[in-house]
């Protein structure tokens, strides 16, 4: 467990609910499972507590093929094979064809690292259940030469997932969850500060009621997050948009400009596209 408290960093803005919630998993010496929509900055968050409290980071990117065996190490029987037909001396060694996971690198780490196995949901149904024992024990064993890894420290273990399915019942029973939000403007007002400390207050204001009104579009299969709304701001700026280019008080005009870059969805982009001309079309009546 880590002595000390996330409190957020200079460039990550943590919402109270956040803080406690990673804090919490640390005290209970439990996995913090993270699951929102994309772009809310659930991966972010474990490099931000690897750097607000100065420890290692070691980062899993799940993939939908990505077995949990993966994470704990790798054989690789054809390059031992190829070696043995070459007569190489390295075959007599059977340690050098083992390859480290993510989670192997965890628990060898000198000091207490954090552990980023991000997009858990990406995988087979049963990749959560099958890392259950190692990441309960904090150990495994390497049937290749007979040894037992054993973790130095216990990792501070930050799991995100989209919820695009259901984790098994017995996984989610051991970690400690946080669902992260789309912030409020309030909180949104302060991430983007970081990100453009100069941005001028009006062109803020408005950029943000229109990602706002966006994201209140129904039937959305994506809706813009904290990630399309700082690109959006980007390409604001870049373009030298004024503010009240956003703001209009007729729904006939309502499309906000470089709207392109806040779905990054076509179905979402032709629904907005309709609405809009709908909405023209029936001022016109």
């Amino acid at each position: 467990m880590t002595d000390t408290r996330f409190t957020g960093t200079s460039t990550y803005v943590a919402t109270d609910d956040l803080m406690m919630a990673v804090n919490a998993a640390a005290t209970l010496e439990r996995p913090i499972l993270v699951k929102g929509e994309p772009g809310t900055g659930k991966t972010q968050l474990a490099i931000e507590v690897a750097n607000a409290l100065g420890k290692p980071l070691f980062e899993w990117h799940i993939k939908s093929t990505t077995k949990a065996q993966q994470g704990l190490y790798e054989y690789d029987a054809v390059a031992r094979l190829r070696d043995s037909q070459l007569g190489d001396d390295r075959v007599h060694n059977i340690a050098n064809y083992i390859q480290r996971g993510k989670i192997w690198e965890a628990f060898a780490s000198d000091e207490q690292p954090v552990l980023l196995i991000d997009e858990i949901d990406t995988a087979d149904i049963e990749f959560p259940t099958d890392l259950l024992r190692e990441l309960d024990r904090l150990e495994f064993f390497v049937d290749e030469t007979k040894q037992l890894v054993e973790a130095k420290h216990r990792p501070i273990i930050v799991i995100t997932s989209n919820n695009e399915k259901e984790l098994p019942d017995a996984f989610l029973r051991r970690c400690f969850f946080h669902y992260s939000k789309v912030p409020d403007k309030d909180t949104m007002t302060k991430i983007v500060d970081v990100h453009y400390p100069n941005l001028k207050k009006n062109l803020l204001n408005e950029a943000l009621n229109a990602f706002y009104k966006v994201r209140e579009v129904p039937g959305l299969k994506k809706k813009p997050s904290t990630s399309e709304l700082l690109d959006w701001i980007k390409l604001l700026l870049a373009e030298d948009i004024p503010p009240e280019a956003l703001r209009s008080d007729d729904k006939r005009k309502a499309i906000p400009p470089l709207y392109g870059a806040l779905l990054k969805n076509e179905q979402d982009v032709h629904l907005f596209e309709r609405l809009v001309f709908l909405d023209r079309g029936a001022g016109h009546q």
